[in-house]
């Protein structure tokens, strides 16, 4: 989430886990190459990395025990060590134990005779950092009873921790382990609500989503398509929110349900499978109807069924963001061009985004073509839209394509161009999506029209 907002806003973003970093003088990472990270991040341009974002991770973390007699040190030293890059600070650019770094300070000072500094100023930076802070709403808990707040009943669910957690302040953050310096230093603070079965599937059904690409990738990889249907999906969000793992347990329970599908289907000689509801809920009986000859209509129909409903659910999608994605990758979406994205998209494991990047290089080529061919022949020739999105679906199926048809061109359409130039002096043509799918007849009505427009009567 984070990643995405930076990436809206245009700053460079690092993240960084908690548990790596140590205090200065001590073994692990320095807090400090965070920073410098977020440089590099800003392909070396200090000005922007100045306004960049630094998301640590697992912060509950670095909370000093509450058990344990006298100071944590390696917990509160890493704490104490965030302080002044999270409040303002200059951090040198250059790792004292860094020997490359080292040596090119030498050579630039044995070639200018002084040293430059590279330094980044932290003031503009913004930090955010997460946990899970198990037992925390304990504290609050605690603090709220002894107030006289109420909700004195024992926390027994993880709604409950969350309706404690919505109440915290920094007196809880303090108690439960952080430095009061280091707390001052984090003004907001918010708490996420728990993913419900409803926001899982959603996650599942966004085309974008890397959890369905990256299984549909592992299968491609045997040269299977799959294709999940919607009752598929909610199962799997059903059963992710039953083991109370978030987002992140979609990823186990899909491995758990087709790991049998996997293994088995790569030497079966089947190319197309649906995955079902009846997959998730059963898959060894599942496999069993997929793998039966007789079952073998069914499964072909099924997933061509699927495929027609994927298919019509990015249509519903690039029209629904047509005006984000038009204004972010500067491409037309026509209902052809959409058409394309989602035929695109079906027959592979892309999310939107790279399709419509693909599609856009796709249509570069042939403009480039275009120019190519009326250097060559001084001929001006025009493709219309329909005509390049056919041209571009052959070129995703073949990458040949576009080669061939430049053959097509000079083989079949130089020649009726020419002839009409020379009698009528026109120079520019315009190729229509017909034209292309039926040469002869569109050439044949082009030579007529121009004997047409020589001979009036």
């Amino acid at each position: 989430m984070i990643k995405l907002i930076a990436d809206k806003i245009g700053v460079p973003m690092v993240k960084g886990d908690a548990t790596k970093f140590s205090e200065t003088g001590y073994v692990g990472g320095d807090v400090e190459d965070l920073v410098r990270d977020l440089v590099r991040e800003a392909d070396n341009d200090i000005k922007l990395a100045q306004y960049g974002i630094i998301y640590i991770d697992e912060i509950d973390k670095i909370a000093s025990s509450r058990n344990l007699v006298g100071p944590d040190v390696s917990r509160t030293g890493v704490q104490r060590a965030l302080l002044k890059p999270m409040e303002e600070t200059d951090i040198d650019l250059r790792v004292p134990h860094d020997p490359i770094s080292m040596l090119e300070e030498i050579e630039r000072y044995r070639k200018t005779g002084k040293r430059k500094k590279h330094y980044i100023n932290t003031k503009n930076i913004l930090f955010i950092m997460s946990g899970a802070f198990n037992d925390l709403a304990e504290i609050i808990k605690k603090r709220m009873v002894d107030q006289g707040i109420g909700f004195g009943a024992a926390i027994r669910s993880r709604s409950d921790s969350i309706e404690y957690l919505k109440h915290v302040k920094p007196e809880d953050l303090i108690k439960y382990g952080f430095e009061s310096e280091f707390i001052g230093r984090l003004p907001v603070i918010s708490v996420f609500e728990k993913l419900t079965e409803d926001d899982l599937f959603a996650i599942l059904k966004n085309p974008n989503n890397p959890i369905i690409l990256s299984k549909k990738l592992d299968f491609k990889a045997y040269n299977i398509a799959v294709k999940f249907d919607d009752g598929a999906l909610r199962e799997i969000a059903r059963l992710a929110y039953k083991d109370g793992t978030g987002a992140r347990g979609l990823t186990s329970v899909i491995e758990k349900i087709l790991i049998k599908l996997e293994k088995r289907l790569p030497s079966t000689g089947i190319k197309k499978v649906p995955v079902t509801e009846e997959v998730v809920k059963d898959p060894e009986s599942a496999l069993k109807k997929i793998l039966s000859v007789s079952n073998r209509s069914w499964r072909e129909k099924t997933y061509e069924k699927l495929a027609q409903q994927e298919k019509e659910s990015i249509k519903q999608y690039v029209t629904h963001h047509s005006a984000m994605l038009t204004e972010k990758y500067g491409i037309e979406l026509t209902p052809s061009r959409i058409d394309l994205i989602a035929e695109i998209y079906g027959s592979g494991t892309s999310d939107v985004a790279a399709v419509i990047k693909k599609i856009k290089n796709y249509r570069d080529q042939i403009k480039n073509m275009e120019a190519y061919f009326h250097k060559t022949h001084a001929l001006n020739i025009i493709l219309d839209q329909d005509c390049i999105d056919l041209i571009i679906l052959r070129m995703n199926s073949s990458p040949t394509a576009l080669g061939e048809f430049y053959k097509e061109l000079t083989s079949k359409f130089e020649y009726g161009f020419k002839l009409i130039r020379d009698r009528t002096g026109q120079t520019t043509f315009v190729i229509t999506k017909e034209g292309l799918e039926n040469p002869q007849q569109f050439l044949d009505d082009l030579v007529k029209e121009s004997y047409v427009k020589d001979d009036p009567s």
